[in-house]
């Protein structure tokens, strides 16, 4: 599960074998866990974040979607 983005105490990855799914990122921070599509940015899943944490990570992933759109690609080809 490669690490992309570190984020304060949010780790952005995702899993070698999701080639299968749209482009997204897995968000993880403590025993809390988001997913989000990249292409649109949107929520797939979240698993104990709040809103406010939601926003923030939805956020983060926006402003970093290219560079999590291309290890994406580079990674799963």
């Amino acid at each position: 599960m490669p690490t992309v983005l570190r984020v304060g105490r949010y780790r952005f990855f995702f899993f070698s074998n999701e080639g299968n799914e749209p482009p997204h990122i897995h968000v993880k921070a403590s025993g809390d866990e988001a997913k989000f599509w990249l292409d649109p940015v949107q929520l797939a899943a979240n698993y104990g974040f709040n809103t406010r944490e939601i926003n923030e990570i939805e956020r983060l992933v926006d402003e970093h979607r290219e560079v999590l759109l291309e290890a994406w690609h580079e990674h799963l080809g």
